[in-house]
């Protein structure tokens, strides 16, 4: 695997939206994580694995470790916290319109009720809609249209009051 291989695979696993993904062969061992939540870092480890006599090496010994208390970290309050956090059930490509040429689901401002469909998921080749579990006021969405999302993903803030 020569170096063009390589950024070209780091720039796949970067559009794909995956966060970890390794790759072994018989001579080299590749991981590349991503960083989530609009950080556009990508860390690679490129490691070549020797091709001579396996080396013995010394067992390693844990070390105890203190424990560090910050004397100035006051706890912050998140501002987001009185908000209900709607995740996505599955992976796939999230749409926030039933059809290009349909109007949104849902918008920032929109009074939504329980069993309301704020978007639509797909997954291999399967659309499947997603709805509120909750009912009250769409605060944030948290993904662009047309977008992969990943199982757990935050998708929407609401105001349940």
């Amino acid at each position: 695997m020569d170096l063009k291989d390589i950024q070209n695979l780091i720039k796949f696993v970067a559009k794909s939206g995956a966060s970890e993904v390794k790759l072994e062969t018989d001579d080299v061992k590749i991981t590349i994580k991503t960083g989530g939540d609009d950080k556009a870092e990508t860390t690679t480890y490129v490691q070549q694995i020797p091709v001579g006599a396996p080396v013995a090496q010394a067992p390693v010994v844990p070390q105890p470790v203190a424990a560090v208390t910050p004397e100035t970290a006051a706890p912050v309050a998140d501002p987001d916290s009185k908000y209900i956090t709607i995740k996505s059930p599955i992976i796939g490509t999230l749409y926030r319109k039933p059809s290009p040429d349909k109007p949104l689901f849902v918008e920032v401002g929109q009074t939504i009720s329980e069993g309301d469909v704020l978007c639509i998921i797909e997954a291999m080749k399967l659309f499947n809609e997603i709805e509120s579990e909750v009912s009250g006021k769409i605060v944030k969405i948290l993904v662009d249209d047309a977008s992969p999302v990943e199982f757990d993903q935050p998708l929407f803030l609401v105001d349940p009051s």
